[in-house]
């Protein structure tokens, strides 16, 4: 054959590796960016006409009590954030120290609350700080209190609920971070005469910033969102912006004012990833190492101020180096603190076992005798079968299209140098950092206009858009460690794209691919917010039947209840621990 016709022979089509992400963004496309673009319009438009106004907005300027419902929604949110750093950061600190084996489990202690159902959690906390609950008679019954404290149904008690809601997901976004900066560099300034404050102030803490940055980024945009908490543990007083999005949607049928004060929250949310962004890159929202510098990408003047201020707080501690040695008894007071925070995190949902088999017809601590007729109620109860056997279903339905549609998104930006890699990765974790409730109300705008509310499939949709985030992650971090090699072996012996993906790469990313799966069940089978909407009032799942049962009245069934869920949920951790060995 001679060089021309080589030449002019037609290219074959090469499907690249982007093309791999397009089932998720398609999904992202029609049941993300489309409800959320429908709802930007309804806050602009007429209901009865559908021409353009700014009446919407204008009561919303109008109406003091909502500017209210505005600033105490993003005080909590603030609160929540600030406390999850904190009390959070010494915590990862104190995990990033330890060997790989100690870590991994006191890792599983903070994972057991962070994947635990919030509803388990707010009860939890319910029974903990009640006029009568746990902390209150352990009080007044040692004589140190006359009459109870006031710790529910305030700011303090949603504070509480929500910093121990949001505190895992700070430490468990911060502790990548700490985990790869080199300890090295702070031993070397130390042998150039820096004291153990500067080496922290001046070397270590810069470097993990972008991990402090992105777990404020993360607790500060959930807590916009949050409405269980501030329904269970607040009182009319701390009312929040989901809450009144619901009461808009669910009881006023107002769609459009819903639509608005939906678009403020989504305008706080891209506000501050844009300031985020802007200092430290989207990129460590993943877990991804800082640069070795550690420094933001902020203008040269923020730089310098952040170095002043650090050089300051590195003076302002200098003073209480003569307490600090390199002898390991010597850190028993920050071992202490951070064993305290553990039990923190941990002690609200232990309290809930002995509840659940007490003999009483009413929730008492410690209770008076013990029975298993809480759990016999619950397995005899069709309506709770019915919503437990729903959650499992929508959960493993969940679980194979998030794993299948996120494992592909993340192995299509591992392969591929595309410009186009930075906005679809961004786009691909939108729905972890959008509110749920914003993500909800427009799901169930679009849903109840093509049929699927009060649907399987309709809850298997929105379950998987809130998942998607967490599969993407976890099989792209497995494959940052991934031999290509191996694939381009495998080409050079005949076999083809599909062959390599079967046979070889699934079973070298087995372990990632299954933990991706089980962290997609637990987001489903914990899930509230998409099913309060989505579900319907006559299937519900399990989350929604408890929902619904606490505004009723607290009971030990809901105690059974809440150890059914918890002891799914650690099942599911350990065989993910496992797996990950």
């Amino acid at each position: 054959m001679s060089a021309s016709a080589v030449v002019s022979a037609p290219r074959r089509f090469q499907f690249g590796p982007l093309w791999l992400v397009l089932p998720a963004l398609a999904l992202l496309a029609v049941f993300f960016i489309f409800p959320l673009a429908r709802l930007f319009v309804l806050g602009v438009q007429d209901p009865g006409t559908g021409a353009l106004t700014a009446e919407h907005y204008t009561r919303l300027i109008d109406t003091p009590v909502y500017w209210r419902i505005l600033g105490i929604t993003f005080r909590i949110a603030f609160l929540t954030a600030a406390f999850c750093l904190l009390l959070g950061y010494p915590l990862a600190l104190w995990l990033s120290k330890m060997d790989s084996r100690r870590q991994s489990l006191m890792t599983l202690l903070v994972l057991l609350p962070f994947w635990t159902s919030y509803l388990v959690k707010t009860f939890a906390w319910m029974i903990l700080l009640g006029n009568r609950g746990v902390l209150n008679s352990l009080l007044t019954d040692t004589g140190l209190l006359e009459r109870p404290m006031r710790l529910m149904y305030n700011e303090l008690g949603v504070i509480i609920g929500m910093v121990h809601a949001m505190m895992p997901l700070a430490v468990l976004t911060m502790l990548p971070v700490m985990n790869s900066i080199d300890n090295r560099l702070s031993l070397a300034a130390g042998t150039m005469g820096a004291s153990r404050s500067q080496r922290f102030w001046l070397i270590y803490f810069p470097l993990s910033a972008p991990g402090v940055a992105a777990a404020g980024l993360l607790t500060f945009i959930t807590s916009l969102g949050f409405f269980i908490v501030p329904a269970f543990l607040g009182g009319r007083g701390q009312t929040m912006l989901a809450q009144t999005i619901i009461t808009q949607v669910q009881e006023l049928v107002n769609w459009s004012f819903a639509a608005v004060l939906a678009s403020l929250m989504v305008a706080a949310t891209l506000v501050a990833i844009w300031i985020y962004n802007k200092f430290f890159g989207l990129s460590a929202l993943s877990g991804q190492a800082p640069k070795v510098d550690g420094t933001p990408r902020g203008s040269a003047t923020l730089r310098a101020g952040g170095q002043r201020v650090l050089k300051a707080l590195a003076w302002l501690s200098s003073p209480f180096d003569r307490f600090a040695s390199q002898d390991p008894s010597a850190k028993g007071g920050f071992s202490i603190y951070a064993l305290i925070a553990v039990i923190f995190l941990v002690a609200p949902i232990l309290v809930v076992f002995p509840l659940a088999f007490t003999s009483a017809s009413s929730l008492q601590f410690p209770p008076p005798g013990y029975s298993l007729r809480w759990f016999e109620q619950y397995f005899s109860s069709p309506v709770w079968l019915a919503a437990t056997l729903r959650s499992f279903g929508v959960a493993f339905a969940t679980a194979f299209c998030a794993t299948v549609l996120g494992g592909l998104a993340a192995l299509a930006l591992a392969r591929s140098q595309s410009r186009w890699n930075g906005p679809i990765f961004a786009l691909m974790l939108a729905p972890m950092v959008v509110p749920r409730i914003v993500i909800a109300v427009g799901l169930f705008y679009l849903m109840a206009q093509i049929g699927l509310v009060a649907t399987n499939t309709g809850l298997v949709i929105g379950h998987t858009l809130l998942a998607i985030p967490y599969c993407f992650i976890t099989i792209g971090a497995v494959l940052k460690s991934y031999d290509w090699r191996l694939n381009q072996a495998a080409e050079t012996l005949g076999a083809g794209r599909l062959t390599i993906l079967r046979r070889i790469t699934l079973p070298l990313l087995r372990g990632g691919v299954i933990s991706a799966a089980l962290f997609a069940f637990v987001t489903s089978f914990d899930e509230l917010t998409v099913a309060i909407f989505i579900s319907g009032g006559l299937k519900t799942t399990l989350p929604k039947q408890m929902w619904d049962d606490m505004f009723l009245q607290l009971n030990p069934t809901l105690a059974a209840v809440s150890v059914v869920v918890l002891l799914i949920v650690t099942v599911i951790l350990l065989a993910t621990r496992k797996l990950q060995k």
